[in-house]
């Protein structure tokens, strides 16, 4: 059993995360049945595969045109306890479950690519299930890719459970997502200047397929500079919180995708272990963002969990 008794949330961040040692932090449990051999469930792939064609059927047709106008790209303004004064209002654009070629095409990415470059974000983080569980559909994210639009030019990229099921070696997907000009980032980081201050912004491979390593990661990090992690997995904030990672962002639950009162309707554990369905949450200084994402998976629908592109503005306390 893991401890994440340190896990306790308080209403916000009142002082920069503790950065403690690595070597002796929790590891995030990888989900009930998830590994390599098996990213996604059985069942799941099963109903996906029934349910494909109909999305250009006539009532398939409507449910993703129902499921585009309730996007929304929300905003959030996040405060760091950590960083110099150089980084206020330092934008991030938060894109998480795309699910491309399952009720949400080629052209309906490079539309919301579109919408989401306009709003101009410093940095454009893509944290997984880009597309949903077909080899091919990977070559329909360049379109999107390339209109993704950052003023500091970059666009960063961790995979998820789904992008594993569509390729378990990931080269086709690293290769797409480079000559698009985004960054590959899993288990690795890369300083981002902004005047006189500057940003960590780390990646970390999927915690429920593939072999997360937050220690080469934070390789690099400076003590005053605040850390930006991206994850698919947002479990993986038990290990990024100990660590004292200013932020962490992830998607992977689609915010319950199905609701009912607030509550997942199949609330499985693969999902989180830890009740990190959507929204914000702090842990001893260290904030997590969990975005609902923008697709959807095994079924056409979303209730009461509607998709979103999180658009985050950074304030900084540290001097």
């Amino acid at each position: 059993m893991v401890d994440v008794t340190f896990l306790t949330e308080t209403p916000g961040a009142t002082c920069a995360p503790v950065r403690r040692p690595l070597a002796s932090r929790p590891r995030a449990p990888r989900p009930p049945g998830r590994g390599l051999e098996h990213p996604m469930s059985s069942f799941g792939r099963f109903v996906t595969r029934i349910v494909r064609p109909l999305q250009h059927t006539l009532p398939g047709k409507t449910l993703r045109k129902i499921l585009r106008r309730s996007c929304v790209l929300r905003e959030v303004e996040v405060v760091l306890e950590r960083g110099g004064p150089d980084l206020n209002g330092f934008r991030l654009a938060l894109l998480s479950d795309l699910h491309v070629g399952f009720f949400f095409s080629e052209a309906e990415f490079a539309e919301l690519a579109r919408r989401v470059s306009s709003w101009s974000p410093d940095l454009v983080c893509l944290v997984g299930d880009l597309v949903d569980q077909e080899q091919h559909e990977l070559q329909w994210l360049g379109a999107g890719l390339a209109e993704l639009r950052a003023r500091d030019g970059a666009v960063v990229a961790v995979p998820g459970n789904h992008d594993y099921a569509a390729e378990p070696d990931l080269a086709v997907f690293r290769r797409v997502i480079e000559e698009a000009g985004a960054i590959p980032l899993w288990n690795r980081g890369m300083r981002l200047k902004r005047g006189a201050d500057s940003l960590w912004v780390a990646g970390v491979d999927d915690l429920s397929a593939g072999d997360p390593d937050l220690q080469a990661a934070l390789t690099g990090l400076r003590d005053d500079e605040p850390a930006l992690l991206l994850t698919h997995h947002p479990d993986l904030f038990c290990e990024a919180a100990y660590a004292g990672v200013d932020l962490t962002l992830a998607g992977h639950t689609h915010g319950g995708q199905v609701t009912w009162f607030g509550q997942a309707l199949l609330p499985g554990t693969h999902h989180t272990q830890f009740g990190y369905w959507h929204g914000q949450h702090h842990a001893n200084g260290a904030q997590l963002l969990v975005g609902r994402g923008v697709g959807v998976s095994t079924l056409p629908l979303r209730i009461a969990a509607a998709p979103e592109v999180l658009l985050v503005e950074l304030q900084t306390r540290g001097q």
